[in-house]
């Protein structure tokens, strides 16, 4: 099973949480945290999962969702969306995008592991 995960975040130490949980659960972690260039970040590291954050400088994480699901290589891709907000109108607005989870900020160790190995279908 390829066990490589796309991080997209702008926050330092929400990168190295997680970066730290998964790869103490096996995964192999990727980051980067600048929302224009992430949609190519994705095509070119093409990880098993891709942790997504909402708010990115330069782009929303609902528009590179956007223009994933719109691009057969990338639709079925797993997305597991984090957001600090966690308003229901976020969660609707990234349900209609077709995200294919959503996590609000701040979540357990657990949390994270357990929804990254869910989407990869290792759980």
């Amino acid at each position: 099973m390829d066990r490589r995960v796309l991080l997209i975040e702008d926050e330092p130490s929400i990168i190295e949480a997680i970066r730290f949980i998964l790869t103490r659960g096996g995964w192999s972690v990727q980051t980067h945290s600048d929302g224009v260039s992430a949609v190519a970040r994705v095509r070119e590291a093409r990880p098993a999962v891709l942790i997504l954050d909402v708010m990115l400088p330069g782009r929303s994480g609902f528009d590179i969702l956007d223009e994933l699901r719109a691009d057969p290589e990338t639709a079925s891709l797993p997305v597991l969306m984090l957001t600090a907000r966690g308003q229901i109108a976020d969660r609707e607005r990234a349900e209609r995008a077709g995200v294919s989870r959503f996590m609000s900020k701040p979540f357990s160790n657990a949390e994270i592991l357990a929804a990254v190995n869910a989407l990869a279908g290792a759980a």
